[in-house]
């Protein structure tokens, strides 16, 4: 169900474009962070990337569970303690 309405189509005056998924929306944002190095060389790109991603989806996910970290955790499919540590170090507990 989620994946289905990450790839729902959007439209613009009308018209169709193409789909829009999480995953095009990671790859273009990728492509642009290594055009805008302008030379310099990426390090901990994994971490980078991580803390960009996960903090805002722990956001939402905190905020349709009402703050309910046990309904958070079951749906996310992760410990409790794991995703209490998670909130602790984006500063979200």
């Amino acid at each position: 169900m989620i994946k289905s309405k990450l790839r729902k189509q959007t439209t613009y005056d009308g018209e169709k474009t193409p789909e829009k998924c999480l995953a095009d929306n990671v790859q273009r944002a990728m492509e642009a962070y290594f055009e805008d190095l302008d030379g310099h060389e990426a390090s901990n790109l994994h971490g980078l990337f991580l803390e960009e991603v996960e903090k805002p989806f722990f956001e939402v996910v905190m905020k349709y569970t009402q703050g309910n970290i046990t309904h958070a955790a079951k749906i996310l499919g992760l410990n409790r303690v794991t995703l209490r540590s998670r909130l602790k170090k984006y500063g979200l507990d």
